[in-house]
C-alpha cells in the first residue's frame, strides 16, 4: 500500500472558497480513484491561503484486473450488426464465443482489462480534477487555457511508500508536476523538496506555515484571549470571523490595539460591524461597561518589534474607518431627535415615500401605513397597547434612510433602537424597532415584548398577505421573497408568546382594509370571493410551515393532519397544544391499542351505516346490553364523556388524552366477547348505536381516522 500526496499551489485563494474547495479536492480526487479501481484507506483535506492540499493513506498500488462479458448479436445476424459489435468490443470475430440457446447461437465478447498502475490512474484524475474544478470565480491566466481562482504556479503530486518515493509523471498547461513545495512567502522564502506527508508537515512548519486551518483557527483564538485577558478585557466571539482570518494567514500572529477615546460613544455594534467588515478585526469589549474598547488584528508575519508598526500603520487607517461611522451616527442623532416643530426622524419618514417596496404592492411608506393599521388591530390580542403599537410600526423602519444603515444594511432595526431612545420615545417603541424583524431563521430568538410582537406579526403577515394578493407566492423550490421564513416567523411569534388568536379573521379583517384602503390590485385566485380565496390559501400555507416545525419537534404529520382536522385550526396555540398531547398520548402503551380500536369500531359502523343506508346515531341503551363486557363499555364511555367534555371545554387536552386512554380496556374486551352484527336486529342496531358513542367520544379530541397504523 502507498500514501498519496497532492499540493495545488498558488496565488491567494479567497479565504470565503477554500473550506468548499478542499472538500471538492477530496471527493473529486478519491471518487476518481475509486471508480478507475483504487482502494484507500483514509484521506484528508487541508487549505491555507496559497494551497490545497490532500493526503490519502493506504492507497492500492494498482487497479483490480476486469473480465466483462457481454452479450452480442445472434450468429445469423445481419453482417453490419456483428460489425458494430466488434467495433464496441475492439475485437475480432474469431475472439468472439458462440454459446447455443432456445432460438440459435449467440455471439459474446469477452473482455478483459489488465490492473493499471496507481501512479496512472492518479495522473488522469488529478489532471480532469484540476481543469474542471468546480471554483464559484475562476479566469485564464496568462497565454495558458487552464482555469483557476488564482494563477496556478505548481504541483506536487508523490506517491510513497517503504521503499521511499515517487514523483507521479503529470503535466497540467505546462506545470509539471513535482516533489517540491515553499513556505511563507516572507518569512521562509524558497522551494524545498518532501519525501511524504509527516515530512510535508513538519517543514512547513519550519518554513512559517500551519497546515491546518483548525490548529490556524485556534492559534488564533488562544493568542487573542491571553492579550485581552491580560487587559482585563473580554474577546467577543465570532465564528464566521475567525474562520475567515484562519484563510487569509499562513502563520497567524495576533495583536491587540486600543480605540481612541473619540469613538468610544459609538454603540458597540456600530465599532464591530466596521472593524469586521472594513478592517477584519476581532473586537474587545471592557466587560464592567460592556463598550468596544480595543481590537485584536492578526498579522500574517512575525514582527521584530512586537507588532507597534503594524498596529500603528491598522490603527490610521482604522482612525479613518471610525470618523466615518462617528460622522454617520452624529449626523443620523441629529435626524431622530429632530426639533421642537417637527417629529423624530420625519426627515427619514418622508424619505420612505420614494423607496418603492414592489412596483405592486407600493412604497415603503405605503407599507408602514398597513403595517401600522394591522399593528393596531393585533395589539389587544397579545396584550400590547394599540397606540403604542401603533407609533412603534409608523417609526421601526425609519432608520432604513440613516446614513449608518445604508453603510451597514446589517444593522437595520439595531440602529432603529438607538435613534428611537435618543429622540426620548418610549422604550417599547425602541425594542420594537430592534425586534420586528425577528425571527429571521430557526435559532432566532423571538421577540417577547406585546409591542414587539404585535409589530412583528403586523410587518410579517403584511408581507405574506401582500405577495398572495399579487399572486407571488413560493412555487417549488423558489421562493425570492423569503415567504416560507415569513410564515416561519409568524407560527414562532404566536407559539413562543402563547398568542390565542384566530388567523383566519385577522387575515380577512386585514384583506378587507386593503381592498378598502390602498390600490393593491388582486390576481391569481381563483372564483369570485378573492378575499376568501387568499385567505384559505394563506391558512394552508401556514398549516404546512407548522408541519415542518412541528416536525422539526418530533410530531409526525399524521398526528399534525388529525388535529387539522378539528374546528379551530387557525388557532396555532391551541392547534400545537392538541398535537403535542396526542403525540404523547400515541406513545404510550395504551395509545395505539386504543387506536386501532377506534378504527375497528369506525370501520364496522361506516360500513354498517353504508349497507343499511342509515346513520346509526340515535343514541345506545344499556337495556338491550346482553354481556357483561358490553354494560361495561356502555359505563366506561359515560364515565370518559363525563371526563373528557369539561376537559376540552378548558383545553385540557393531556386530561381529556388520559380519560380516552381508559377505554382502552373495556373496548378489547367488548370485541373480544360480542358479535356486533347480532341476527337480534334490535340488538344488532343497539351495539352499532354504542360504537357510534365510541367515533363521538374519540373525534372529539382529534381525527383518529387520519392516524397511520
Amino acid at each position: 500500500m502507498s500514501d498519496l500526496l497532492i499540493e495545488l499551489f498558488s496565488e491567494e485563494i479567497p479565504a470565503r472558497m477554500q473550506a468548499r474547495a478542499r472538500e471538492d479536492l477530496k471527493s473529486l480526487v478519491t471518487n476518481g480513484l475509486v471508480e478507475a479501481g483504487l482502494t484507500y484507506a483514509s484521506a484528508g483535506a487541508f487549505s491555507t491561503p496559497r494551497r490545497l492540499t490532500l493526503a490519502i493513506d493506504g492507497l492500492s498500488p494498482q487497479s483490480q484486473p476486469v473480465r466483462e462479458e457481454r452479450k452480442g448479436p445472434a450468429a445469423t445476424a445481419p453482417q453490419a450488426a456483428i460489425e458494430g459489435f466488434l467495433r464496441s468490443t475492439g475485437l475480432t470475430l474469431d475472439q468472439l464465443e458462440r454459446r447455443a440457446d432456445k432460438k440459435g447461437e449467440t455471439l459474446y465478447a469477452i473482455v478483459e482489462k489488465p490492473g493499471r498502475p496507481a501512479a496512472d490512474i492518479i495522473a488522469e484524475v488529478l489532471e480532469t480534477t484540476i481543469r474542471s474544478f468546480p471554483w464559484p470565480k475562476s479566469m485564464r491566466w496568462g497565454a495558458g487555457t487552464l482555469r483557476w481562482v488564482r494563477p496556478l504556479q505548481s504541483i506536487l503530486c508523490l506517491m510513497s511508500d517503504e521503499g521511499g518515493s515517487t514523483i507521479v509523471p503529470l503535466t497540467v498547461d505546462g506545470i509539471t508536476a513535482a516533489n517540491t513545495t515553499e513556505g511563507h512567502r516572507f518569512l521562509s522564502p524558497g522551494r524545498f523538496a518532501v519525501t511524504g506527508f509527516d515530512d510535508y508537515a513538519v517543514k512547513l512548519k519550519r518554513a512559517h506555515v500551519v497546515l491546518d486551518s483548525a490548529e490556524r483557527e485556534a492559534a488564533i483564538w488562544q493568542g487573542a484571549q491571553n492579550l485581552a485577558f491580560a487587559a482585563g478585557l473580554e474577546l467577543v466571539e465570532d465564528k464566521g470571523l475567525l474562520a475567515e482570518v484562519a484563510g487569509l494567514v499562513e502563520w497567524p500572529v495576533p495583536l491587540m490595539g486600543r480605540i481612541a477615546d473619540d469613538f468610544l460613544h459609538l454603540p458597540p455594534e456600530v465599532l464591530q460591524t466596521s472593524m469586521k467588515e472594513h478592517q477584519k478585526f476581532f473586537s474587545v469589549k471592557n466587560p464592567k461597561t460592556g463598550r468596544i474598547e480595543a481590537f485584536v488584528t492578526v498579522a500574517n508575519t512575525q514582527p521584530a518589534d512586537h507588532g507597534a508598526t503594524i498596529l500603528k500603520g491598522n490603527q490610521k487607517v482604522l482612525t479613518a474607518r471610525l470618523s466615518d461611522a462617528r460622522f454617520f451616527y452624529d449626523n443620523d442623532l441629529r435626524v431622530a431627535k429632530a426639533g421642537p416643530d417637527s417629529k423624530p426622524m420625519g426627515e427619514w419618514l418622508d424619505g420612505l415615500k420614494s423607496v418603492t417596496f414592489h412596483n405592486k404592492l407600493g412604497s415603503q411608506a405605503d407599507r408602514i401605513a398597513r403595517i401600522a393599521a394591522l399593528a393596531r388591530e393585533i395589539a389587544p390580542l397579545v396584550g400590547a397597547d394599540a397606540d403604542l403599537a401603533e407609533q412603534a410600526a409608523n417609526l421601526a423602519k425609519a432608520d432604513l434612510r440613516s446614513a449608518m444603515v445604508g453603510e451597514f444594511p446589517e444593522l437595520q432595526g439595531l440602529m432603529g433602537m438607538y435613534y428611537a431612545r435618543a429622540a426620548g420615545l418610549p422604550d417599547a417603541v425602541a425594542l420594537a424597532a430592534r425586534d420586528h424583524y425577528s425571527p429571521l431563521g430557526p435559532s432566532d430568538a423571538v421577540p417577547t415584548d406585546p409591542v414587539s410582537v404585535a409589530v412583528a406579526l403586523a410587518d410579517k403577515i403584511d408581507t405574506l398577505t401582500g405577495f398572495w394578493a399579487i399572486d407571488e407566492k413560493p412555487t417549488g423550490s423558489k421562493d425570492p421573497f423569503a415567504l416560507r421564513r415569513g410564515a416561519l416567523g409568524v407560527i414562532r411569534l404566536i407559539l413562543g408568546n402563547g398568542v390565542r388568536t384566530p388567523l383566519h379573521s385577522v387575515l380577512t379583517n386585514f384583506q378587507k382594509y386593503l381592498d378598502e384602503k390602498t390600490s393593491i390590485i388582486w390576481s391569481g385566485f381563483e372564483g369570485d370571493d378573492y378575499i376568501a380565496w387568499t385567505t384559505k390559501s394563506l391558512l394552508s400555507f401556514f398549516h404546512d410551515r407548522l408541519k415542518v416545525f412541528l416536525k422539526d419537534q418530533g410530531i409526525r404529520h399524521d398526528v399534525i393532519d388529525a388535529c387539522l382536522a378539528m374546528p379551530g385550526n387557525d388557532d396555532l396555540t391551541l392547534l400545537v397544544k392538541r398535537a403535542e398531547a396526542l403525540a404523547a398520548f400515541l406513545k404510550t402503551e395504551d395509545g395505539p391499542n386504543l387506536l386501532q380500536g377506534y378504527k375497528r369500531a369506525n370501520t364496522i359502523l361506516s360500513q354498517a351505516e353504508a349497507k343499511d343506508g342509515v346513520e346509526y346515531s340515535f343514541g345506545a341503551d344499556i337495556k338491550f346490553a346482553e354481556t357483561d363486557e358490553e354494560r361495561a363499555l356502555f359505563t366506561a364511555l359515560d364515565t370518559a364523556e363525563a371526563a373528557i367534555t369539561p376537559a376540552m371545554t378548558a383545553e385540557d387536552f393531556p386530561a381529556a388524552m388520559q380519560a380516552m386512554a381508559k377505554l382502552r380496556a373495556p373496548i378489547d374486551a367488548f370485541f373480544t366477547a360480542v358479535q356486533v352484527n347480532a341476527d337480534n336486529q334490535i340488538v344488532r342496531r343497539n351495539r352499532l348505536n354504542l360504537l357510534h358513542r365510541i367515533r363521538s367520544i374519540c373525534s372529539g379530541v382529534a381525527d383518529l381516522t387520519k392516524i397511520e397504523g
